[in-house]
């Protein structure tokens, strides 16, 4: 590191600094001269302005029947007040004599020639006596010679000044033009010299002559700059030497990660594609063994219970060594040396298949030859095990949420089930036990009125089958829910004799994707399907309304029913559960209401955060 004296920026600052004090210096000088004749020019027009003054006290002298004292004393306070000014100065116009002995002098002379004869001769003149003014018009040839010669002098002491001052203006400027000179030519000899210098340099390097040096002859930044470029042409000089390995080298280094990303990539592409199990075991053992020039592959995963592991897919690999490792212990050798030598393969890499750090089972590859898997090629393939991983664990999981979906809808369909047909089934049952009873015992009357119910039944249990069957096969694509709701209605007015009144509003609602709007129609059906069942109702209003919020109203005028007894019975009341668990479902909002002899109310609010895009 240079020292503090010897950079470049110190002495550029300390150049600045000098030239701004000089220049400062002059303009302080010039202005003060300027200032000095300033006052000058003013105490030359009050020290004329005494010879006026004077004159004007004789003329009022000689006129005073004519002039009020308080006039001529007004003109001798003028007086007074000029001499004043000029022996105090006033810095404020600005107002003072040279600061010259003589000029000093003569204006004492002339304050006394005022204040000795001529002032005291206007006072008498006041008073009366009347040979004072003949003694103010002698003395007063004098007063003005004197005042005249005050106003000389003072012109010559600024005429002087002036002379000063064109000087130091003509000193200021050559300095301005030496100065400017110096500055340049410091400053080309201390940036514009080093620049060129490294320009140089620079266009030897461009023209390869990378034995090209630059003379250090100071400590400051260019010096470092010269030392540095020196260093890096003597580098780039030996490097030049080896240049051509260098470039083999980095190219392959390139290929390789080339190589590597293609095969990230298409191996990332096969594993997106939906494929089962078996088409991704084959796909990515025969992209392992294409991409590491290896000669068989084999994949196994870790069972369910996590103690053993099994071969899912092979690639390359005879069916003995198959049948051999087929399924081993999960803490055994993927691959038994004595095994693989028989089958001819003389190295085996294997590599955990993981996602997010759970081991789902290993990866091998077999060579015939000796092969050592270097590092790059090792992080390739455990990133390409983990991709692998990620796209198992993804179809597992994907297959398990199918399995859950038809779980849970195989649960609703069997609590529909429940809640109509078993319960006809069960009153049939009752029915052909009173039938069997009475018929044993001949009881006519009681068969006949057994008959009727049991036909009742039967077409009860006929209504509600043909109902779970239209509802299960109802698919509903975007936009439909109001053509399902208007045949929901109809079909149940066709079934009851009930023509319900349907208000179905769109209020500038986003659509809903078909799975919500078929649980919001499976709510509607269940709601309508109890007051079928239950309610004996005459009016049942539908209302609609799908704005911000997504709301459904059902209501009707029947029998109700009580909530302390809906409440005790929970879930055994399965039409109430299976509407709860649709509205949860959606993220819904469930409302039921009712009271005997009063009808009974049902209400869904989806609220617009828990709404889907369609």
């Amino acid at each position: 590191m240079p020292s503090f004296r010897e950079r470049l920026t110190t002495r550029i600052v300390t150049l600045s600094m000098v030239a701004l004090i000089l220049v400062l210096a002059m303009i302080g000088g010039t202005l003060w001269l300027s200032w000095q004749l300033q006052g000058a020019g003013a105490a030359i027009n009050d020290a004329g302005s005494l010879r006026m003054r004077s004159n004007a006290v004789a003329i009022a002298l000689l006129e005073r029947k004519a002039i009020s004292p308080s006039t001529l004393q007004s003109h001798v306070d003028q007086m007074n007040a000029t001499l004043d000014r000029l022996r105090h100065g006033d810095a404020a116009r600005p107002l003072f004599l040279p600061d010259d002995a003589n000029v000093h002098r003569q204006f004492e002379n002339v304050a006394s020639a005022w204040h000795a004869p001529l002032e005291p001769d206007v006072r008498q003149a006041l008073a009366g006596d009347p040979d004072a003014v003949p003694r103010y018009l002698r003395e007063l040839p004098g007063f003005v010679a004197g005042a005249d010669e005050l106003v000389g002098l003072i012109e010559q002491e600024n005429a002087r000044k002036t002379a000063w001052l064109r000087m130091s203006q003509m000193a200021l400027a050559a300095m301005a033009c030496l100065g400017t000179v110096a500055i340049v030519y410091l400053l080309y000899l201390w940036i514009v010299v080093p620049v060129q210098r490294l320009q140089e340099g620079l266009a030897r390097i461009e023209g390869r002559e990378f034995d090209a040096r630059l003379p250090v002859e100071t400590q400051d930044e260019f010096g470092r700059l010269a030392a540095g470029f020196n260093r890096m042409a003597a580098e780039m000089q030996t490097l030049y030497q080896d240049l051509a390995g260098c470039v083999e080298a980095k190219t392959a280094e390139l290929a390789a990660q080339n190589r590597e990303l293609t095969t990230l990539y298409e191996m990332a592409a096969f594993l997106n594609q939906p494929n089962d199990v078996d088409a991704l075991c084959r796909g990515f053992l025969a992209r392992l063994t294409r991409q590491f020039d290896a000669d068989g592959a084999a994949v196994r995963l870790v069972s369910a219970q996590g103690d053993q592991v099994r071969l899912i897919g092979s690639e390359g690999l005879p069916a003995d060594l198959l049948q051999d490792e087929r399924c081993f212990a999960a803490n055994a050798c993927v691959c038994e040396e004595r095994s693989c030598e028989r089958a001819g393969f003389a190295s085996v890499a294997s590599f955990d298949i993981v996602s997010q750090g759970e081991k789902l089972g290993v990866f091998s590859l077999h060579f015939s030859g000796e092969r050592t898997i270097p590092a790059s090629e090792a992080q390739l393939l455990e990133t390409l095990g983990a991709h692998f991983g990620t796209a198992l664990k993804s179809r597992r999981l994907a297959a398990l949420a199918r399995q859950f979906a038809v779980s849970e809808e195989r649960n609703l369909v069997a609590q529909g089930l429940h809640d109509s047909i078993a319960q006809s089934l069960n009153f049939l049952k009752m029915q052909v036990h009173l039938l069997d009873a009475a018929t044993r015992e001949a009881r006519i009357d009681e068969i006949r009125d057994i008959v009727p119910l049991l036909a009742g039944g039967v077409d009860e249990s006929y209504d509600d089958v043909r109902e779970l069957l239209i509802n299960f096969r109802t698919r509903l694509g975007s936009g439909e829910l109001r053509r399902a709701v208007d045949e929901s209605i109809d079909r149940f007015g066709v079934q009851t004799g009930i023509a319900p009144t349907l208000d179905y509003r769109d209020e500038g609602g986003l659509p809903m994707p078909p799975d919500q709007q078929l649980q919001v129609l499976f709510i509607l059906q269940e709601a309508l399907s109890n007051i079928r069942k239950h309610a004996e109702a005459q009016r049942v209003n539908v209302t609609i309304v799908n704005g911000r919020d997504f709301t459904l109203l059902v209501e009707d005028d029947g029998q109700g029913y009580d909530p302390d007894e809906m409440a005790a019975l929970g879930e055994t009341h399965v039409g109430f559960h299976i509407m709860r668990e649709r509205a949860r479902r959606l993220g819904a909002t469930l409302r039921l209401a009712g009271a005997p002899g009063r009808g009974a109310r049902v209400e869904l609010i989806l609220p617009g955060e828990a709404r889907q895009a369609a």
